[in-house]
């Protein structure tokens, strides 16, 4: 079938359905452009099939279509011919030359971690049976046993029934035995059942007593032994469990890393690991809790959490209207676990990317550092039809707050007990600290949003009305704080009361404006840019004449589809394009609380104008948290960032893109502070994945691999489905080490050494997100990078007394420009030297024994 043809088709099916056509638009801009570039390339290239010409709208900026920018393309601008970056090129020479020196810098040293407790015979909580297999046994010597349909006493050990507890939540199981079946309560008298399928009445309290378990029903009824039955009664009879094996398996994806996770020798050492500062884990609530597919965890497994929309099942998924528009597929088959033939994929945005599995994955093959990203958007929210969730933005941000820590503690539930799941919630970096090193995921709350506080505004005659005060901003800030976020954008898709967006170009930007004029009552204020050609703009809208081209079947029968919905957006003048709404006194005020509160700010989204005001007050402020997460900054506003000590991941997208805005990257480095690099991998949020290199190229990933301290990353397996980065690209959040290791293959095709060196950068870079987070609390940078930080060494030994915690002695010296072990190294002076390295010397437990020169 035809490109063409496909086309046709997909307008005919979304002509029956406007509306949610519509929401695929408004949904699109998460993506940051991304699909609508995709299906811009896929209406081109049935026109090159044809023989027709590439053509672009009227006073299109000169630009490349090299695929190889589609990263750029669709997030930070394309690089060309009139895009110039705003550093000298002996500016990026000495930025990179620093880099490089950095990397030669000791590494800390690294240990192992079990990446699991270690199972005893006899579980020793009410926790620690989790995925284990037990045999029951009463008091009197009677062991549970099989008999039929039931599970009944035995008087004989051997005839003992093996029981695997696959924990549901913290201290309740599923109680699953031979015959895939499930342990059940009946009603009072009738003993015990086993069912094909769990249910409510399959999942049981366990708790201890005395060295024995309490069995009960969801219902409060205990399992007890009387007069040689199994019944349920009031009182129960204490059960002793015991390890045996083998038992049948519970259907679970696979994780395919083998060797222990790795971790630090003491909890306050430089650390090392991935970061990704943008992603939205509890995605499955947003936009009403209908639009998303999946979830990333069920209280029932994989089998449950991993399955399609209502609505796709119910069509054998070809009434994906919405899938189907973003993806560019007709129909996909909506089985999930086991085959997982069409989804998850890179280009499958309704489909949950982060299930828990592939969560421990990532972190099993390095990941240490992770922002989720509390998101929604109300007006899609408003408009899509099916919905079981408040539309209300700082609803749906509470909601998904409260999931991430059900989903904590499901992941502790798996792991044996509370605090020993791999997944921990992180409020300082000081404690983000201590979790990496202890080898675990250390987990950030942020939050990205369209209407933060109910911040809105109402565009009248007489001037704005904005639906929020400073009080209102100060008083949800702080509520924010308390229940955990610490790291925010001001804004999304929309212009609000706080400041002026960014936008979406093309056809996007077309249904996207529609939206913000629905919701403020305005248009985008979009003029042309001064000087015209900047890179630093925001995203190019339709300008007259003839700004949708009529060959452009696509764009058409869009536009044709709007009609009658929204609202006919303007024509603008010719591009570049910038929104000429900047930051209002309310944005300046929130971001001000977030500093004062040492919250992490992120301008992305915001239009350059708006962009600029926020870092100028970040500088007034003279405050280092701030980072730029997902490659919706420009190219003005990078250095800055890197200028005022904060951090800065590009969007991931392909791993081509990605190397070459790591290499834009390292040229701007600013060589006071310690470098590293993340991703913003914005899976979930509608942000289109890593495409597949091809399983011919030959620089491909060859499996197993090495990862971070040795691990062997294999081919990851989930039920039937087997996934390869050559051929699948990141269909799954499971696949970043994956990807990772894509970008050492085609940094190291460009370049020799390239490859060592992003990846070097890549592990550095949880360390440089945690050291920005530092400045923010207050901890100034360190004395050997910014000389005039440096004291005397007789002032560093009276400041530094024996006893103080580590977080003490940055409060007093700086941060340290090593941290080795249980040492810290700090530069210090004397009347002949400019630069002492003194070494302070900590107990295991972080407490300053000695300070030496």
């Amino acid at each position: 079938m035809s490109e063409t043809v496909r086309l046709h088709r997909r307008l005919a099916g979304a002509l029956s359905t406007a509306l949610l056509v519509v929401v695929v638009a408004l949904a699109l801009p998460t993506s940051a452009g991304e699909r609508t570039a995709s299906l811009r390339e896929t209406n081109e290239q049935s026109k090159a099939a044809a023989g027709i010409p590439h053509t672009d709208p009227p006073g299109t900026p000169a630009h490349t279509h090299d695929p190889r920018f589609k990263n750029a393309l669709a997030r930070s601008g394309e690089t060309g011919a009139l895009t110039r970056d705003p550093t000298t090129a002996r500016q990026a020479r000495r930025s990179a030359a620093y880099v490089a020196r950095q990397r030669r810098l000791p590494d800390p040293r690294l240990t192992t971690v079990p990446a699991r407790p270690t199972r005893t015979a006899v579980p020793q909580t009410r926790y620690a049976m989790a995925g284990g297999c037990y045999t029951l046994t009463a008091p009197s010597g009677s062991v549970l046993a099989l008999a039929g349909d039931t599970v009944r006493p035995a008087r004989d050990a051997g005839r003992a029934v093996r029981v695997r507890f696959q924990a549901t939540q913290l201290g309740r199981y599923l109680l699953y035995v031979e015959g895939r079946r499930f342990v059940a309560g009946r009603a009072a008298g009738q003993g015990l059942g086993l069912d094909e399928r769990p249910s409510r009445s399959t999942v049981w309290t366990v708790t201890r007593r005395e060295g024995r378990f309490v069995l009960r029903t969801a219902g409060g009824r205990s399992l007890a032994l009387r007069d040689g039955r199994l019944v349920l009664a009031g009182a129960p009879t204490r059960f002793a469990l015991r390890q045996r094996g083998p038992c049948v398996r519970y259907p679970e994806a696979q994780v395919d890393v083998v060797g222990a996770p790795h971790a630090g020798v003491s909890s306050f050492q430089e650390v090392r690991g991935f970061v990704d500062a943008h992603t939205h884990g509890m995605a499955f609530e947003f936009l009403g809790g209908s639009v998303h597919c999946g979830r990333p965890w069920h209280p029932f497994g994989v089998e449950y959490a991993l399955v399609d929309c209502p609505d796709h099942t119910l069509t054998g998924g070809q009434g994906a209207v919405l899938e189907s528009f973003l993806s560019g597929e007709l129909g996909h088959d909506p089985v999930g676990w086991p085959t997982f033939r069409d989804w998850p994929a890179p280009n499958s945005l309704t489909h949950e990317g982060t299930y828990y599995r592939w969560m421990e994955r990532a972190w099993r093959g390095g990941e240490r550092l992770f922002v989720n990203l509390l998101v929604e958007n109300n007006k899609l929210c408003e408009i899509y039809p099916l919905k079981r969730n408040s539309c209300d933005d700082m609803d749906s941000i509470r909601l998904q707050a409260k999931d991430m820590y059900r989903f904590q503690n499901y992941v502790d539930a798996q792991f044996g007990g509370p605090g020993k799941g791999f997944y921990r919630i992180v409020r300082n970096p000081f404690e983000a600290r201590r979790v990496i090193n202890q080898g675990k995921l250390a987990v950030v709350m942020g939050i990205e949003t369209s209407v933060p506080f109910g911040c809105t505004f109402k565009a009248l005659p007489g001037g704005d009305v904005p639906e929020c005060t400073r009080a209102d901003i100060t008083r949800q800030i702080g509520q924010m704080h308390r229940i955990g976020v610490r790291q925010m954008e001001l804004v999304n898709k929309f212009d609000n009361a706080l400041g002026g967006v960014a936008g979406d170009e093309g056809t996007t930007g077309v249904a996207v404006n529609a939206a913000n004029f629905l919701q403020t009552g305005s248009f985008w204020d979009m003029r042309t840019c001064t000087p015209a050609t900047t890179e630093n703009s925001d995203r190019t809208q339709f300008a007259a004449p003839n700004a949708v081209p009529g060959q452009d079947a696509i764009f058409g029968a869009i536009g044709t589809l709007f009609g009658g919905l929204l609202p006919a957006v303007p024509l603008y003048p010719p591009p570049n394009h910038c929104n000429a709404r900047g930051l209002t006194s309310l944005g300046e005020h929130t971001v001000r609380e977030l500093a004062r509160r040492d919250m992490l700010f992120d301008p992305d989204h915001l239009s350059v104008k708006a962009r600029r005001s926020a870092m100028d007050v970040v500088e007034r402020l003279d405050y280092p948290g701030v980072l730029s997460s997902h490659s919706w900054s420009t190219p003005d506003t990078y250095p800055r960032i890197y200028r005022s000590g904060g951090f800065v991941t590009p969007y991931a997208g392909d791993s081509t893109g990605f190397v070459d805005k790591w290499r834009r990257h390292v040229g701007w480095a600013d060589p006071r502070y310690y470098w590293g690099i993340g991703f913003g991998a914005d899976i979930n949020g509608l942000g289109a994945q890593g495409d597949p290199r091809g399983a011919d190229v030959r620089n491909k990933v060859t499996y197993p691999f090495r990862g971070i301290n040795g691990v062997t990353i294999k081919r990851q397996r989930a039920g039937q489905r087997v996934y390869d980065i050559n051929k699948d690209g990141v269909a799954q959040y499971g696949l970043y080490p994956d990807w990772i290791q894509d970008l050492t293959k085609v940094a190291g095709a460009r370049q020799r050494g390239a490859g060592r060196a992003i990846f070097a950068d890549m592990t550095r870079g949880p360390e440089a997100y945690l050291q920005m987070w530092e400045r923010a609390e207050g901890i100034a940078p360190d004395s050997c990078r910014n000389p005039g930080l440096r004291r005397t060494v007789a002032q560093v030994r009276r400041l530094v007394r024996p006893g103080l915690t580590t977080e003490q002695v940055m409060r007093r010296v700086g941060q340290p420009f090593q941290r080795l072990g249980t040492t810290y190294g700090v530069c210090a002076r004397t009347q002949s030297r400019d630069r002492v390295m003194v070494t302070i010397a900590f107990t295991r437990g972080g407490r300053v024994t000695a300070v030496r020169t």
